[in-house]
């Protein structure tokens, strides 16, 4: 069996979904994970497909390309090793990190430079930018492991203060709090 990750990029428009997964399908691909969103007016994918051993990677980005030109996608297709492990050991709690505050550059790398000195790993994050001074239209929500033996007091007392320097209001919860809260 060939794991692949599949990485698509393109300007977003109806049915390039269907169009990926149809030749996924095709080609005999099971879907075993996959993350998709819009970014302004931009779809980005990703996949991690399981197959058949007789389908290389340029075999099906061969496949994907010719299949799915209409829509100008770009793509990337790479192995996937089944002994791909994150590089986060141990136990871990997740958080949702999240952050408002002016517009200015370094905000990402500000924040994340401390989740990486305490070793916390990023799950996901989403970031809208809409400039100007209004809190509101520039918010920042990370979905992060935080490990078990990290001294919470000590990384939340980092976090705030590179906060303060970048002048963002930060909330952290935990997740289950944090989807409880936010529970329509």
């Amino acid at each position: 069996m060939n794991k692949f990750i599949i990485s698509v990029l393109g300007r977003d428009c109806p049915g390039i979904i269907a169009a990926v997964t149809r030749v996924l399908f095709e080609h005999d691909f099971t879907i075993e994970d996959v993350s998709q969103t819009m970014l302004q007016n931009q779809f980005t994918g990703i996949f991690i497909t399981s197959g058949p051993q007789h389908v290389s990677h340029s075999q099906l980005l061969k496949a994907l390309q010719e299949n799915t030109a209409a829509f100008n996608l770009h793509f990337h297709v790479r192995d996937l090793e089944t002994g791909d492990v994150s590089p986060v050991t141990g136990a871990c709690e997740p958080f949702v990190v999240t952050t408002r505050g002016p517009d200015r550059k370094g905000l990402v790398a500000g924040i994340t430079a401390v989740f990486a000195a305490y070793r916390v790993n990023v799950i996901q994050l989403r970031a809208a930018f809409r400039g100007g001074d209004e809190p509101g239209n520039n918010i920042m929500i990370y979905e992060v492991d935080i490990p078990l033996e990290t001294d919470q007091k000590e990384f939340r007392q980092a976090l705030r203060a590179k906060g303060d320097e970048l002048n963002l209001k930060i909330s952290i919860q935990h997740k289950n709090i944090f989807e409880a809260m936010n529970r329509i």
